[in-house]
């Protein structure tokens, strides 16, 4: 499969892994949506709709693809973001949670975004810019989420005894 092939990426795009294998698939539909995106082909509703009728590996793959802020930095994809987020898929909430979220996810949704990264075991440095964007409130989301799980006789993540020792001010 080549990079410059002329046929929509609608019909390219979710035949990537019987083409190029599964090994490959991610990498090669992030270069197809960097590809589009450079040439000015590639709309946010294009972009959309991949994503609402993709696979998961499909939609995997865009949204480590929004991560690359020179080509798909466009505040309208917000809700693929907030989509991924509402799924139980710790792939997806890792991916999510990359630098687009950290650029354009508000910050409430951005905390319980990472509150959910917690629950879900995914390793706090998934949350591109965690560090700087950590704030107090974060940190006593995350005390109260340490303290429930205590109470249940829960394991608590380490990133969550991390992410409150980092913020203890």
């Amino acid at each position: 499969m080549t990079h410059g092939s002329h046929a929509p990426l609608a019909l390219v795009f979710p035949a990537v892994a019987r083409k190029v294998g599964r090994a490959r698939a991610e990498e090669t539909r992030i270069a197809l949506l960097k590809d589009a995106a450079r040439a000015g082909t590639l709309t946010d509703t294009e972009l959309s709709e991949l994503y609402d009728f993709g696979d998961t590996d499909e939609k995997h793959a865009i949204l480590r693809a929004l991560g690359e802020p020179e080509l798909l930095d466009r505040p309208g994809l917000l809700p693929l973001v907030e989509d991924a987020l509402r799924t139980n898929d710790p792939r997806l909430v890792a991916a999510a949670m990359g630098g687009y979220a950290t650029r354009h996810l508000p910050d409430s949704p951005w905390r319980h975004g990472v509150l959910k990264c917690l629950f879900m075991e995914v390793p706090l440095d998934a949350v591109a810019g965690w560090e700087r964007r950590a704030d107090a409130e974060l940190a006593r989301m995350t005390r109260a989420f340490v303290a429930e799980r205590a109470a249940a006789g829960r394991a608590i993540p380490d990133d969550a005894i991390r992410l409150t020792e980092r913020n203890a001010d």
